[in-house]
């Protein structure tokens, strides 16, 4: 979750605790050229204070003085849509004739703001659930497969942290899977004690670079269900180490390059390293889909699939007839 949501939340919640009233918007659907995406969010204190934005500036005066005047969302949530029009478009600044949906929710206790915030403070994803007719929020643990969704009657929202990717090994294909990750809204973090890998990172600010210990790393950085790990340095003093600490903790994936071979001797190793085989059965080694890919950038692209499917609870099978892999659906359903 993005920093300034948390601060919506959070500011809104002091609002409403302090006696006043406010009313989060979210956009929920976007067509055009809208400014802000599907998920942004603001509050509107009853006085007209604002924090956030759900379209860059466009549509927030209306938006306020509709808040204030009791018109939108007074007692129950309700959405609704700017910029359907051209001359509407004209009228709130849209750029090239978008639209943009949301939905506005004023807050009670209802909402479950606090419970909601208190579960973001452990790091769990979060899926909401609000219902329009009656102002009811519900929440549970997330699973891969949720998304932003509204159907006019429920709105349902994850909240959490972003996912992070843990690199091991600082080289050419490295570079290649973290300039792709970072468009994917994964937080990435290299690390390589080695010295001689550093230099070609520095036009990667948003990438963060350590020269610790792959284990120490892996220990530090509390990799949780919203985390991956992939080993690439082809060197099993740095390799194992991580991989030794990440199977024993909760994230989502786990890759090893490397051929099948390799991958076979790197089990043995491991498991003469305290790490159980039912730990073992969660590496990825061969790590990546087995789509022919040759160079860095294709085996990029490997990896980030097969760590995309694995989010969104999607099994690869392969045919034994066909070289392909197959996609199967977490419903069995194949694609």
């Amino acid at each position: 979750m993005d920093n300034l949501d948390l601060d919506v939340l959070k500011t809104a919640l002091a609002w409403t605790e302090s006696g006043r009233r406010a009313t989060l918007g979210t956009v929920v659907r976007t067509w055009g050229s809208a400014p802000r995406p599907i998920g942004a969010m603001m509050a509107i204190r009853d006085d007209g204070q604002v924090i956030g934005s759900v379209s860059g500036g466009c549509i927030e005066d209306d938006l306020i003085d509709q808040v204030k005047q009791g018109k939108l969302a007074a007692k129950l949530p309700e959405s609704v849509r700017y910029g359907v029009a051209a001359d509407q478009a004209r009228q709130f600044g849209l750029p090239c004739g978008g639209t943009v949906e949301m939905v506005l929710e004023p807050l009670t206790p209802q909402s479950d703001i606090r419970g909601l915030l208190a579960e973001l403070e452990g790091r769990h994803i979060v899926r909401r659930s609000l219902d329009l007719s009656t102002g009811i929020a519900q929440r549970r643990v997330a699973t891969g497969a949720d998304v932003l969704s509204f159907d006019g009657q429920t709105l349902v929202t994850v909240h959490g942290p972003k996912y992070r990717l843990l690199i091991i090994g600082a080289g050419q294909l490295s570079k290649y899977l973290a300039t792709m990750a970072i468009p994917l809204d994964y937080q990435v973090t290299v690390c390589d004690p080695r010295d001689e890998y550093q230099e070609q990172w520095h036009d990667l600010p948003q990438v963060t670079m350590t020269k610790e210990m792959p284990d120490d790393t892996v220990l530090a950085m509390n990799l949780d269900r919203n985390s991956a790990v992939v080993a690439l340095t082809h060197d099993p003093k740095l390799d194992d180490l991580a991989l030794m600490e990440a199977l024993k903790g909760e994230a989502f994936y786990v890759g090893a390059l490397g051929s099948k071979a390799n991958n076979d001797k790197r089990r043995e190793r491991l498991l003469e390293f305290d790490v159980s085989a039912e730990e073992l059965k969660r590496l990825r080694g061969p790590v990546g889909l087995d789509i022919g890919a040759k160079t860095p950038s294709e085996i990029a692209i490997s990896i980030l699939a097969e760590m995309t499917a694995t989010k969104r609870g999607v099994t690869m099978t392969r045919s034994k007839s066909d070289s392909e892999p197959t996609l199967v659906s977490s419903a069995g359903c194949a694609n």
